[in-house]
């Protein structure tokens, strides 16, 4: 059974996902369900709450629904390996759209979020509009570099000095408070997005991302594989560009239109 608190004029709900994992669902606004899907380490709050951008989408009709990723934010973290099959986010993201009876929503995602999204789109799932925020191209396959990167973060997270390259997603992933035990299994979950499958996604797509980010690769290369899909350019870097208020307003005017 799903337990439900409202904190601050916002609901959260704890809802199972994917083998009876417990995950914190934020939730905002009254209207047409967008479901939104955070980056790696953050949380809902980080990535759509704290900046604003959950605000402006809920300022057009939307009722935003905002899970924490399992090992983020408010949900579980568990440390059996049971908990961590191929494409586990990919299962509860499902699991969520299923609690919350959902049939003609619009999907958007930050980063690992929009990786996710991808990963559902390429599988056969159909919203009415999706986000790819913070995503390039590359950024969906070739997934074994980026893990290793993380991966050797959590090893060597006593040894890393400032001035070491992965210095700055160490600190990010300390002020998170990430469990590096359930950390470890969750990166060995992912697996590479069939790119090819994304060529049949006939649904409009905006594909949003910093001006100074390509840390996922080219936005611009992933615009254009995409049948029905727009490109919007909003300011900062990878971390930087959810501080702007500029990327609520792209994704809360390409939902509206």
């Amino acid at each position: 059974m799903a337990v439900t608190q409202a904190v601050e004029g916002m609901i959260i709900t704890q809802v199972r996902g994917f083998g009876e994992t417990m995950l914190a669902v934020h939730e905002m606004g009254e209207g047409r369900p967008v479901l939104l899907l955070h980056g790696l380490f953050s949380s809902a709050y980080v990535n759509w709450i704290k900046f604003g951008t959950a605000a402006a989408i809920a300022a057009r009709g939307f009722r935003v629904l905002m899970p924490d990723f399992r090992v983020h934010g408010d949900s579980a973290a568990p440390h059996d390996a049971s908990a961590y099959p191929p494409d586990v986010l990919a299962r509860d993201v499902e699991a969520i759209i299923a609690h919350y009876g959902l049939t003609d929503f619009d999907l958007g995602g930050f980063s690992l979020g929009a990786r996710t999204c991808a990963l559902l789109l390429a599988q056969g799932l159909r919203p009415r509009r999706a986000v790819l925020a913070g995503m390039g191209l590359e950024g969906l396959s070739g997934w074994g570099r980026r893990r290793d990167f993380f991966l050797s973060v959590i090893a060597d997270r006593e040894t890393i000095r400032h001035g070491d390259p992965r210095w700055l997603s160490l600190q990010f992933m300390k002020s998170m408070k990430v469990d590096p035990v359930a950390a470890t299994l969750l990166l060995n979950s992912f697996g590479d997005v069939d790119v090819d499958a994304l060529k049949a996604v006939h649904l409009p797509v905006l594909v949003v991302c910093g001006a100074e980010d390509r840390d996922n690769g080219s936005p611009e290369a992933l615009a254009a594989l995409l049948p029905d899909a727009r490109l919007a350019e909003v300011p900062g870097t990878h971390m930087g560009s959810v501080t702007h208020r500029e990327l609520g307003e792209a994704m809360a005017a390409f939902l509206a239109g």
